[in-house]
């Protein structure tokens, strides 16, 4: 969550951007996209996106307030409601890195060979740029700290970082992490260890 830190001046000037610092205040949790649960998609263009917000009429708006809100530092997106990305309020940042780091059954349990070499060298190196399946896969077990960052050639790469030591147990983080998911709406079922 290291690479969330830098905080940088953002534009206040609409409800788009109020809004979406309001849910993730009261939630804890903002999905980026979804027909049902609250998204930052959804705040911004006040429907139900069908298909990629790419081809929206907005979406270079969703793509600058989204950017906004990972500038804040306050957030950290992950794959934790039913495998898409959700931004996670700093609030509960303890909880995440507490089950991310847990390294439990249903994260270990079944894991493909190139993901464990891969998260391997994650914890080896702490900064790995990575894509592909086993990427994905170590995101979807929650077992790394997945974010964009910009090449001196302006390129997007995905970079794995471990999550930093957690204060809570795994169990308290679960916890908590199921509060805040029942208080954004969300089913039990949609979290990668209630699958």
């Amino acid at each position: 969550m290291e690479g969330h830190i830098v905080r940088k001046q953002i534009r206040q000037d609409g409800l788009p951007h109020r809004a979406l610092v309001d849910a993730l205040e009261k939630y804890g949790l903002l999905l980026l996209q979804d027909k049902v649960l609250p998204s930052v998609v959804g705040i911004i263009t006040g429907e139900r996106v069908a298909g990629s917000w790419w081809s929206h009429p907005q979406a270079q708006e969703i793509f600058h307030r989204l950017d906004e809100l990972e500038a804040t530092g306050d957030v950290v997106p992950t794959k934790l409601i039913g495998g898409k990305v959700t931004l996670v309020h700093r609030r509960l940042w303890p909880a995440l890195a507490a089950v991310g780091n847990a390294r439990e059954e249903w994260q270990m349990g079944g894991l493909s060979a190139a993901a464990g070499r891969l998260l391997a060298r994650v914890d080896k190196e702490k900064s790995v740029p990575a894509t592909g399946p086993a990427s994905k896969e170590l995101q979807e077990r929650l077992l790394v700290d997945a974010h964009e960052a910009h090449t001196p050639s302006g390129r997007h790469v995905t970079m794995l970082k471990p999550w930093p030591r957690a204060r809570l147990t795994p169990a308290q983080g679960r916890r908590q992490l199921e509060e805040a998911a029942a208080a954004f709406g969300a089913n039990a079922t949609a979290l990668p260890w209630r699958k």
